[in-house]
């Protein structure tokens, strides 16, 4: 295996490497950036973590003997009251957290469309653009919506967008040049909202704790049998937690158009 010892690499790339097991020993990874990495049974001794912004899903991480997944948990339950109901256990439950973000969703399109339409294509700190975050949704509802819980093998709109490090798959859109506007976004949207509106109206005991049948197809997701429950809470984080970075980028948007 190569060995980099006392070298200089500041400032390089390293993009779809593969470093299970590297081992990094009075490394300075001061200013460095992590996006879409996972770091799962990562241990780290003598580490100075200061001035560190961490955002992803954090389970089992034990700072200086202290699990502290659970304190993130409670204190985003507590900054954000509806965020437990997003954890839903019966039709009803899964009903009210979707009407919850029905009407959140519609406070943050008010407000994006405030906005000069330029800055609805912009990145804030390398995230995606309030339009790619609406793009992605659609993908998500469409692969485990559309695909895996409805059977659609192929139910994918041009416009979806899946997240940046998915491999390319066969008739699985990714054209991260468009350019579309918010209106033709939004129609997307809706009819994806919708559909999961019908999909959740319909739920019964008894269904929330079936499977999926697989379908006959490659895509994503892969194809295999999933628990409805976990298609469902899924696409709840994700609309949950994609429209909590899309107010905190809107905030830095409207400094912008200020």
């Amino acid at each position: 295996m190569p060995e980099f010892i006392a070298a200089d690499l500041r400032g390089s790339r390293f993009e779809r490497v593969d470093l299970r097991g590297a081992q990094f020993r009075a490394v300075d990874l001061a200013g460095a950036r992590f996006r879409g990495v996972h770091l799962g049974r990562v241990v780290m001794h003598g580490v100075e973590l200061v001035d560190v912004d961490i955002h992803g899903e954090i389970e089992n991480l034990t700072i200086n003997g202290v699990d502290i997944g659970p304190l993130v948990n409670a204190e985003l339950d507590r900054r954000y009251p509806d965020r437990v109901k997003m954890r839903p256990t019966d039709p009803a439950g899964f009903r009210a957290a979707w009407d919850i973000l029905e009407r959140l969703w519609e406070e943050t399109v008010d407000r994006a469309g405030r906005l000069r339409p330029e800055l609805l294509h912009e990145s804030v700190d390398g995230e995606w653009s309030f339009i790619e975050t609406l793009r992605h949704l659609a993908f998500a509802t469409d692969s485990w919506i559309g695909r895996a819980m409805l059977g659609d093998p192929s139910p994918w709109h041009p416009l979806d967008l899946p997240w940046d490090e998915m491999p390319d798959l066969s008739g699985v859109p990714r054209d991260r040049d468009a350019r579309p506007s918010l209106d033709a976004v939004l129609e997307l949207r809706r009819d994806r909202m919708s559909t999961v509106r019908r999909v959740i109206e319909g739920l019964t005991h008894e269904s929330l704790d079936g499977h999926t049948r697989p379908v006959d197809a490659r895509g994503w997701p892969e194809s295999r049998s999933y628990p409805v429950r976990e298609c469902l809470l899924i696409i709840l984080n994700e609309e949950w937690e994609h429209r909590r970075y899309a107010e905190r980028d809107l905030d830095a948007l409207a400094a912008r158009g200020a």
